[in-house]
């Protein structure tokens, strides 16, 4: 059963294309005000203007921000506070794999910086709004990716012996233990948080990487699923009431799933917690 999203607001970032734009749509055809964050202005208008004429709800905007730094997410927080008085959905969506080791505006490992640290600074920036909201529900976008990686506190930005793969699936651990520590945090409060795994998607993730990537995602489309199809779970936590006051899961294909058994260590998440807070100081 799905529930009325008829006066809710909802922030959905990494939302101009793939999964996030398909999950704008879906909640904006629900009747909810949706706002998406993405870095380019100009895709961020157009993609409002088109999901508008789509859904017939003139009640979608935008924040045009760039996350993977301190100073991006800040401003998409204080842009929305400043817009709205409450938040029922947080969407934490944006993300990207980088082949080679890069680094952000803020000299932080961009996988680490975008996948893990702006679902962390964002969402501890609106926490106020959505607990003052009442049963609000944050989401966080997860992957299998994470599956078999363990943290190395004493290297987290893969300083030596960079690896595209081991970097991504450390990010997406990073997901799971912040998703399981801040439901720890919220306890006491009527805000969810949840991890999905939208699973294999064919969308334009990872073609930031050059050629040679955009030909291995093409070669994967056979097998992938519509980004239609990896949005569902996404719009399920959002309004289904079956999953209402669940908190601190992880789903795949509207399932809650065990996770990788590193992703419960308290210990670890504890400490990723204290080290990402230290960052975006």
């Amino acid at each position: 059963m799905l529930a009325s999203m008829q006066g809710k607001t909802v922030l959905i970032t990494g939302a101009t294309a793939g999964i996030g734009r398909e999950a704008a749509r879906q909640l904006a055809a629900s009747g909810a005000k949706v706002v998406i964050v993405s870095r380019n202005a100009q895709k961020c208008a157009t993609v409002a203007e088109q999901i508008k004429a789509q859904t017939n709800n003139v009640a979608v905007s935008f924040i045009a921000a760039d996350l993977s730094t301190r100073n991006g997410v800040q401003q998409a927080a204080y842009e929305f506070k400043k817009r709205h008085t409450h938040l029922d959905i947080l969407i934490n969506n944006a993300g990207a794999y980088f082949l080679s080791r890069q680094l952000s505006a803020d000299g932080i490992e961009m996988n680490f910086a975008l996948n893990h640290l702006a679902y962390f600074h964002l969402t501890t920036l609106l926490l106020d709004t959505l607990k003052s909201t009442g049963a609000a529900r944050i989401i966080n976008v997860a992957s299998g990716a994470h599956r078999g990686q363990k943290l190395d506190f004493d290297d987290i930005q893969m300083e030596k012996n960079y690896n595209h793969f081991i970097a991504y699936g450390r990010s997406k651990l990073c997901n799971l233990l912040f998703n399981n520590e801040l439901a720890r945090r919220l306890v006491e409060t009527s805000v969810t948080v949840n991890a999905v795994d939208p699973g294999l998607v064919a969308t334009e993730f990872a073609k930031n990487n050059g050629l040679l990537a955009k030909l291995g995602m093409n070669l994967l489309k056979p097998i992938s699923r519509t980004p239609k199809e990896g949005a569902e779970s996404i719009f399920y936590l959002a309004v289904s009431h079956e999953v209402k006051g669940q908190t601190g899961k992880y789903f795949k294909n509207k399932i809650a799933v065990p996770s990788d058994p590193a992703s419960y260590d308290a210990e670890s998440a504890a400490r990723l917690w204290d080290l990402s807070l230290e960052m975006i100081l």
